[in-house]
């Protein structure tokens, strides 16, 4: 970004937070006096299918409910020492008509482009009026959350995908989510 804005917005599912996420929070807060971290997928009733991103609306794909996302932001964000200038939101995508109760139109939305969901949701938030700036990402560097459920559905290594603060936290939440991994589909 080249221009200073109040606000600065970046948007996720955040299943679980990771180094890649608070990254691009500190990108956008180079720019910007205040962060809004916008949660996607906040309930059931919030997700859809999307033909850009096959699992996105799945049960696997959203182990942790809203609260649960939030506890795990907080710790990073407060870790990082930006959760002061932070505040964290709901943002269902599936009502574009709500969102400036949520995100102020003038938020500059932030949007690290791994893929075509992700080219796909910068478009939505355009059409919507919003300002948009796109990243390009590397899709080799990129760290996923879906990497970091299926390190820890199979008893991997995970730890160092995730920032230190966030470990407690998600280790507290896991017996939770693993025995439904272990099921298969919520």
């Amino acid at each position: 970004m080249t221009t200073r804005t109040a606000l600065a917005c970046v948007t996720g599912r955040f299943q679980p937070v990771h180094e890649q996420h608070l990254e691009l929070f500190e990108i956008a807060l180079r720019d910007a006096d205040q962060l809004i971290v916008a949660i996607t997928n906040p309930d059931h009733g919030a997700r859809h299918e999307e033909p850009t991103s096959a699992h996105r609306h799945r049960d696997s794909a959203n182990p942790f409910n809203y609260f649960e996302r939030v506890r795990l932001l907080t710790a990073a964000l407060t870790d990082r020492g930006i959760a002061a200038e932070t505040t964290i939101v709901p943002f269902d995508l599936t009502r574009p008509q709500h969102w400036p109760e949520y995100v102020p139109l003038h938020a500059r939305h932030l949007v690290r482009a791994y893929s075509d969901w992700e080219r796909h949701k910068a478009e939505l938030l355009a059409d919507a009026g919003y300002p948009v700036t796109v990243l390009d990402g590397d899709p080799v560097q990129r760290l996923s959350a879906t990497e970091i459920r299926s390190r820890i559905e199979h008893g991997e290594q995970w730890e160092d995908l995730v920032p230190a603060s966030v470990i407690p936290v998600l280790q507290s939440l896991l017996p939770k989510v693993t025995g439904s991994w272990a099921g298969g589909e919520r």
